[in-house]
C-alpha cells in the first residue's frame, strides 16, 4: 500500500487517541471507584440478609409475647368467675369445695405461664437490641454506598464527557487519514489489539518495544517514503519519524 508520509505519521496521532480511549473504556469497567461500590453492595446485601432473619425473629418472639399474654389473660378471666361465685356462695358446698381446688390450680397455672412471659420478653429484647444494631449497621453501610456511587458516578461523568472530547478529535484526525489506510489501521488493530500502528524511533518499534535487526532496517531504508510499511513482530503498521535512526 501507497500513502503519503504525512497522512502515515496522522496515524500516530490517531494511535494516541486510541490509547486513550482504550484507557477511559478500561476506566470505566475498573475503576477504584467501582470496585468500592461492589465492595460496598456486597456488605450491604449480606447484612440485609442479617435483617431478615432479625426482624423474622422480633416477629416470631412478638407473636409468642402475644400468645403467653393471651393464655395469663384467659386463666385470670377464668380466676376472676370462680372468685365471683365462690365470694357469692352459691352452689353447692362440693362445688364451692370444687371451684376453692380450681383456683388453687389456676393460681399455680397463672405463675407458670408469667414465668414463661418473662422467659418470652427477655428474648423479645435480646432479638430487639440485635436488630437495633443490625439497622444502625445498615445506615452506616448505606450512607458508605451512596458516598461510593457518587464517587463513581462523578468519575464516570468525567470520564465520559473526556470520551466525547477523544472522539470527537479522533474524527477529525481519521478523516485526514483517508479511508484505504485507515481501513488497514483499523484491520490491524483488530487483529493485534491495542493500536495498529506505531512509531520507529531510535531503530525500535513503539508498538511491541523490539529493535529492529539489521535486515529490516536496511528494508525500510530503501522502501519509498510513501510505502506504508509494516513491524515484522508486532505486525503493527510502522510509521518512520525524523527519530527513527536510520
Amino acid at each position: 500500500m501507497k500513502a503519503e508520509p504525512a497522512r502515515q505519521w496522522r496515524l500516530l496521532d490517531l494511535a494516541e487517541l486510541d490509547t486513550r480511549l482504550d484507557q477511559i473504556a478500561h476506566r470505566l469497567r475498573s475503576s477504584d471507584e467501582q470496585r468500592a461500590v461492589d465492595a460496598a453492595t456486597q456488605r450491604r446485601q449480606a447484612l440485609d440478609t442479617e435483617l431478615v432473619l432479625a426482624r423474622t425473629a422480633v416477629s416470631d418472639v412478638q407473636r409468642e409475647i402475644t400468645r403467653a399474654e393471651d393464655e395469663v389473660q384467659m386463666v385470670r378471666d377464668r380466676m376472676t368467675r370462680n372468685q365471683g361465685r365462690l365470694d357469692s356462695g352459691q352452689g353447692t358446698a362440693k362445688d364451692l369445695q370444687a371451684l376453692q381446688h380450681e383456683l388453687e390450680s389456676l393460681r399455680r397455672r397463672q405463675g407458670t405461664l408469667e414465668d414463661l412471659e418473662l422467659e418470652v420478653m427477655e428474648r423479645a429484647e435480646e432479638h430487639q437490641a440485635t436488630l437495633d444494631r443490625l439497622e444502625a449497621r445498615a445506615a452506616t453501610l448505606q450512607q458508605e454506598l451512596d458516598e461510593a456511587t457518587a464517587a463513581r458516578d462523578e468519575l464516570v461523568r468525567t470520564l465520559e464527557a473526556e470520551r466525547e472530547q477523544v472522539t470527537g478529535r479522533r474524527e477529525g484526525v481519521a478523516a485526514g487519514v483517508g479511508d484505504d489506510l485507515l481501513g488497514l489501521y483499523t484491520k490491524v488493530r483488530d487483529q493485534v489489539g491495542g493500536v495498529g500502528a506505531a512509531a520507529l524511533r531510535q531503530r525500535r518499534c513503539e508498538g511491541c518495544h523490539m529493535e529492529l535487526n539489521n535486515v529490516d532496517l536496511g528494508r525500510i531504508r530503501a522502501a519509498a517514503e510513501d510505502e506504508v510499511l509494516r513491524c515484522e513482530e508486532c505486525r503493527r503498521i510502522l510509521v518512520r519519524t525524523a527519530e527513527s535512526g536510520l
